[in-house]
């Protein structure tokens, strides 16, 4: 489906990355659909320096996934608000297609990160943990976007995502977790192709699902299966942050982020855990916590 990123590549790489993959109509990878009405889900811009003067910022990507969770609290990865070059500058991007807004707004504003930026995206400030990263067993892999909710609710209009309760998914059984309708969503590329040059994951930039069912529960993790074979699809490169839905007591609930998987995305989606204590800690002074 669409993108997740291993936690060891950096933002900038990741940026790289995306830069060189095929036009966004590319995207159709397997078992995956566009979601268009998945409006609380959005796509984290950056402008950031790239030649080594970080006083003129100039280059502008979307480079990572996320949820909005109230009106101004956008929800991601920390892998993608850090590592970054001094200066950089986030946004955030409800669009369904951001990649074919940022196109356009190159060529209007040819030159100017931040304009192309401001056309697509909302800008924010980011809040990563303070403890990432941590060890493998709870990195704490987790950053919010704080947005101005006014000029947000001006351009799009959405429902935040619901949160899970404390520890919702340890209460659950081994039957509700695998019966619980579980969908990925987020705007990266395509699984891995081969081609002339190698592996490339192509495609990127446009809001996508897919289905995915459950394999494991670790204290910080949910793992979840993405094989072909199942009927599912999954995350890939870009879709690092991104939602994991599961419908839990009747009602779709964000339980989890992209953080990584394997390689050239076929197999396992492994994504964190948003109803443990560590990850209600932080959340806890930016939304109200079911």
């Amino acid at each position: 489906m669409t993108a997740l990123r291993a936690t060891a590549v950096t933002a900038a790489t990741c940026a790289l990355v995306l830069a060189a993959a095929l036009p966004s109509s590319a995207i159709n990878s397997y078992n995956a659909t566009p979601a268009p009405e998945r409006t609380e889900v959005g796509a984290l811009v950056a402008t950031w320096d790239d030649d080594g003067d970080p006083a003129t910022p100039d280059r502008t990507d979307w480079v990572c996934s996320g949820t909005m969770v109230d009106a101004n609290t956008f929800l991601t990865a920390a892998h993608c608000t850090s590592d970054w070059p001094a200066g950089v500058r986030f946004y955030v991007s409800l669009d369904q297609d951001v990649q074919a807004g940022l196109d356009a707004a190159a060529k209007r504003y040819h030159g100017d990160p931040a304009a192309q930026a401001n056309a697509v995206a909302v800008e924010g400030v980011a809040h990563t943990h303070p403890g990432y990263p941590g060890p493998s067993s709870d990195p704490h892999d987790i950053a919010v976007i704080e947005l101005p909710a006014a000029k947000v609710a001006s351009r799009w209009s959405f429902t935040p995502a619901a949160l899970p309760g404390a520890n919702q998914l340890d209460s659950l059984t081994s039957k509700e977790l695998n019966s619980a309708g579980w969908v990925v969503a987020g705007y990266g590329t395509q699984e891995a192709a081969r081609g002339p040059g190698g592996q490339t994951h192509p495609g990127g930039g446009v809001r996508m699902k897919a289905p995915v069912s459950f394999d494991a529960l670790n204290k910080a993790w949910v793992r979840l299966a993405m094989t072909a074979p199942q009927g599912n699809g999954g995350a890939c490169y870009g879709d690092s942050g991104g939602p994991n839905f599961a419908v839990l007591g009747g009602k779709r609930v964000l339980t989890s982020t992209t953080i990584t998987g394997d390689g050239p995305c076929y197999a396992t989606n492994v994504t964190y855990r948003l109803d443990t204590p560590g990850a209600r800690s932080f959340l806890s002074p930016f939304v109200k916590l079911p």
